[in-house]
Parts: structure tokens; C-alpha cells; sequence
């Protein structure tokens, strides 16, 4: 397993038509050879993996990357459903830069996030 910091940022939408550095979420996530999430690995691992949400209008909100028994990957920041924000086949993206996911934030928006950084953890111990 390869535990891995991933920086998304705000892709291109009409109110920001160049997207927005101001406007994402960094987070810990284990992958596999090819890039893409290791449920197996992140049963293992949940503790670790934990999100950022970043936006200049807001404070950040901290929390973290969750498997749901429906398959579904999503970011949570407190116990329970409603403040979740999923993740459109997150599973069937491969995570290398310049690669596009689209989450579901708060407000029901889905937008599309660009991965602009991908770098390894550095494991403790080792």
C-alpha cells in the first residue's frame, strides 16, 4: 500500500471560467500501482486518511475520506450522512496530475476539481 497526498483544485466552471487555486481539498488517500483508490488498503488505513476542504470564503473544514457500504467514496466532516460530499467514481479515477474528479459539495453542486499534486507520504517508522 502507498499512502499519497492529493491536492484538487477548483477546475473551470462559469463563475470561475479559470478555475481557482483558492478552492479545494487536499487529502490522504492509499493507491495503488496504477493510481487508483485501494478500498482494501484504506480499511486498513482510515485513521490516516483525512481531507481538507479549503475555500477563500470560508474557513477550512477538516475531515475524512470515507468508503460507504454502497461502494461510494466520500468526503465527511462530521458523524453522519448530511454533510458528506461524494465523489463521482471515485473509484474509477486513476490519480496523476492533470486528471479531473467532480465532487458534490454542500451546497448540491457537483463541480469538477482538478488533481494538481500527487506525492507520497512519508511512512513513520520505516
Amino acid at each position: 500500500m502507498s499512502l499519497k497526498r492529493i491536492r484538487l483544485e477548483l477546475a473551470r466552471t462559469t463563475e470561475f471560467p479559470n478555475g481557482s487555486r483558492d478552492h479545494g481539498y487536499e487529502f490522504t488517500a492509499p493507491l495503488d500501482a496504477n493510481g487508483h483508490l485501494d478500498a482494501s488498503a484504506w480499511a486498513t488505513s482510515k485513521a490516516a486518511c483525512i481531507v481538507r476542504r479549503f475555500e477563500s470564503r470560508s474557513e477550512d473544514e477538516h475531515g475524512t475520506l470515507i468508503h460507504r457500504r454502497d461502494g461510494r467514496w466520500a468526503f465527511s466532516y462530521q458523524p453522519g450522512d448530511d454533510d458528506d460530499e461524494p465523489i463521482f467514481r471515485f473509484d474509477r479515477h486513476i490519480f496523476i496530475v492533470g486528471e479531473y474528479v467532480t465532487v458534490t459539495e454542500h451546497d448540491g453542486v457537483a463541480r469538477p476539481f482538478r488533481v494538481v499534486d500527487v506525492r507520497s507520504m512519508v511512512e513513520r517508522g520505516a
